[in-house]
């Protein structure tokens, strides 16, 4: 009983916010403070998208296609942000490992105004141009008609997703995760709430349609950004940041510019094969097409709490060569890791045991139904590999070395996953097959070579 009261105190501790030093201490109670609310922020994230598809769906096909073609537009954006809080992280988590608070507020607020530089360049165009992007992607007058209104809100008020991005990647390296879980609630039980109201009139609100769910999501995300400033202002956690922090510094600016190339080299490299593979698979058909979407999205549904686990390794990397503990930053990939596959073991056996009764849930179509689950058995195959990829990944990342990773997804997936699925798809005449086997073999590549690049131990000297 003792041991279940100390279980439910560490889950309590980890939600509400860990005052742990994580450059101290054990290792196997720090990872899971950092991890839970960090696993828990990837779902909140994953809710953005339910929560407007949900109630997009019911205003029709020309609404969801809208929805569908400003995402494929905000792809760059996305990849900015990935890349840029990578570089956050790192930056923040370092300079808290060397006890320079001051130092970790300075890049806080850097990352802030290189991401309203960087959403004034995107957002000012896209919201000036929003109806001729989608006409340039694509979408029928129809479609323009009634999404140009959600399209230029979206793409306009970007700067709200790069600043939720920036202070949570701040929040992350600093050690306060819950912070940033908390504040993706919050978010979301704002969307929830606005998202029905302002699309169709919901008591006092007017009835906005399709320009409704834009508003939403961008007044949670908008009000989610405030509430990280007050915490941040505040200045009673991790990481405060003063009225003196406010100020252009060229060289920080510069130093997560360089450090975010890699980071988004890496989320276009892998987004890019993602589309190659889409665009081999649709050359078999509608069913291979649904099939393999199905798939795909339950896979990802499960690696999203890999991804919580990952960036716990990345906080911990940082943090740790920053106290000069080069051998306890190690250890805490390797520990990770474990945790990582262990979890992702559990998973892969119950996704190829339960495959058809789990693609069952989306679709009706028997030719789909058989399809899907013949593929998401056979990459579920490789997620021992998976969970030591993502990780490693990370752990580099954590580091400051965000080229390495950049070369092992370019290497992985444009050199082995990409030709491999077309080759197993045409030459061998396995169809769609051929693309779930390439995704299987190009991940298990992935994390050999992360792990012998890892072995080698160059990312210790990495300076950041």
């Amino acid at each position: 009983m003792s041991r279940m009261r100390k279980l439910f105190a560490d889950l309590r501790e980890a939600v509400a916010g860990s005052q742990q030093d994580f450059t101290e201490g054990s290792l196997k109670r720090a990872i899971p403070m950092l991890a839970i609310p960090m696993v828990l922020e990837m779902l909140m994230e994953s809710v953005f998208a339910v929560v407007d598809a949900f109630w997009v769906g019911k205003l029709g096909p020309d609404a969801l296609a809208t929805v569908g073609l400003t995402e494929s537009l905000l792809t760059v954006m996305y990849a900015v942000a990935v890349g840029l809080s990578m570089a956050t992280t790192a930056t923040v988590a370092r300079r808290i490992g060397e006890k320079d608070r001051e130092g970790a507020s300075r890049v806080a607020v850097q990352a802030n105004l290189v991401a309203i530089l960087v959403a004034a360049a995107i957002g000012i165009p896209g919201a000036i141009f929003a109806s001729d992007l989608l006409r340039l992607m694509g979408a029928s007058e129809s479609v323009i008609a009634q999404g140009s209104g959600y399209a230029a809100i979206m793409l306009g008020g970007n700067v709200v997703i790069l600043l939720l991005f920036m202070n949570n990647a701040a929040l992350r390296g600093a050690g306060d995760a819950a912070v940033s879980m908390r504040v993706l609630w919050f978010a979301n039980i704002i969307n929830l709430i606005l998202d029905p109201c302002l699309i169709f009139g919901l008591g006092p609100f007017p009835e906005l349609g399709l320009t409704g769910a834009a508003v939403a999501t961008t007044t949670g995300r908008g009000l989610a950004v405030a509430l990280q400033m007050v915490v941040l202002l505040k200045g009673d956690g991790r990481l405060a940041v003063g009225w003196r922090h406010v100020q252009f510094n060229l060289a920080v600016m510069l130093k997560l510019l360089r450090l975010s190339v890699g980071g988004i080299g890496q989320n276009l490299i892998a987004t890019a094969s993602w589309v190659a593979l889409v665009k081999i698979v649709a050359e078999f058909g509608s069913i291979a097409l649904a099939a393999y979407t199905i798939a795909i999205r339950v896979v990802v549904f499960a690696l999203l709490p890999s991804w919580g686990l990952s960036n716990a390794a990345a906080t911990l990397v940082g943090q740790s060569l920053g106290a000069k503990k080069p051998e306890r930053a190690e250890r805490a990939v390797w520990i990770t890791g474990f945790y990582n596959m262990a979890f992702l073991g559990t998973v892969a056996i119950f996704f190829i045991v339960f495959a058809r009764p789990l693609v069952d849930l989306f679709t009706e179509n028997p030719e789909v139904l058989a399809l899907g689950a013949r593929g998401l058995a056979i990459i579920s195959y490789g997620f021992l590999f998976y969970a030591w990829g993502m990780v490693m990944a990370q752990a580099f990342n954590g580091a400051g070395d965000t080229t390495t990773p950049t070369w092992i997804n370019l290497l992985s997936f444009w050199v082995c996953q990409v030709p491999v699925a077309y080759w197993l798809a045409h030459q061998a005449g396995w169809e769609a097959l051929g693309a779930f086997t390439a995704v299987a073999v190009s991940y298990s590549l992935h994390a050999v070579i992360a792990l012998l690049l890892f072995r080698r131990g160059k990312w210790k000297t990495r300076e950041v």
